[in-house]
């Protein structure tokens, strides 16, 4: 997949793939921690005769833009990213499709989009509803656990051995995710290739550090806070499908309870002896599910 540099109206630049029909309709889609845009290879692959598939290096990430400051990447301005990418690119409304981080930011533009008719369906594979997240940080146990590396990414005190050394040995001793056995050896020589980026590490990790999650120790009471409020968010109005890998270490199926509540047009798709990277890990099952779904909700 070729890549395009795309300047923003924010100044901002990511670099883009591409791929299909321009006069098609297109579908966006985020890729997640820490992979790169070709995380969506195999779908690209098999949607871009038909639709016009456009998908980022989000910043941060391999040679897009890499603003300095945490606070450069807390979500809205990821949010706002997307939605200029689309103006660039002269989209008026498209399909957005998430994974991991990239998922957390699909779900943003789906509740912002449908407000204007710029976003007309949703695909989440693999990451939690921002409504439902927070509470499971706090009263779910296993959840809670899953997610205690993020206290290690959040750490600056990691930074000058993530600059000399990039991020994959980081990575072997604060995650255990599974699964790279099921990545093609060149994807993951071409991956390895660019954790070797030690600045691109750092700002990778940002996406944690500016999110206001809050990740109780594992010992911590399992209730919320008497201050706390859940967010306020709008209920999604627009079609949404949501797969997850049954098997996912990181982000266990238990977040899929409650969306029916708060989604009108739902469908999930759950993916057994699937790990957490669905895109790649079940490639077929993935383009089975999308298919039927945009069939279903032209």
């Amino acid at each position: 997949m070729e890549q395009t540099r795309i300047t923003l109206a924010n100044g901002i630049a990511l670099d883009v793939a591409d791929c299909g029909p321009r006069d098609a309709p297109a579908l966006i889609f985020l890729h997640g921690f820490p992979e790169n845009h070709r995380t969506w290879r195999h779908q690209i692959a098999h949607f871009s005769d038909r639709f016009r598939c456009i998908a980022p290096d989000q910043r941060g990430y391999r040679g897009s833009s890499k603003p300095p400051l945490v606070e450069d990447y807390t979500p809205d301005k990821l949010i706002g990213d997307i939605f200029l990418l689309a103006d660039a690119l002269g989209i008026a409304d498209f399909t957005i499709i998430g994974h991991d981080w990239g998922g957390a930011i699909a779900w943003g533009v789906a509740l912002g989009g449908q407000m204007t008719g710029r976003v007309s369906r949703v695909v989440i594979a693999d990451a939690p509803h921002p409504a439902l997240f927070q509470k499971l940080l706090y009263t779910n146990p296993v959840q809670r656990m899953a997610s205690q590396y993020m206290r290690a990414f959040r750490d600056p005190a990691h930074d000058a051995n993530l600059r000399e050394e990039g991020l994959e040995p980081f990575l072997r001793r604060e995650i255990n995710w599974g699964a790279a056995d099921r990545m093609e050896p060149d994807e993951r020589a071409l991956l390895m290739q660019d954790w070797q980026d030690g600045e691109a590490a750092i700002a990778m990790l940002n996406w944690y550090r500016a999110s206001t999650l809050d990740i109780p120790l594992p010992n911590a009471t399992y209730h919320a806070p008497e201050h706390w409020t859940p967010p306020t968010l709008p209920q999604l109005t627009i079609p949404a499908l949501v797969l997850w890998g049954q098997d996912d270490l990181a982000l266990p199926p238990v977040n899929l309870a409650g969306l029916d509540a708060i989604i009108d047009e739902l469908s999930v798709v759950e993916v057994p002896e699937c790990g957490h990277f669905i895109p790649w890990e079940a490639p077929e099952s993935v383009n089975a599910a999308m298919d039927e779904f945009l069939q279903r909700t032209v």
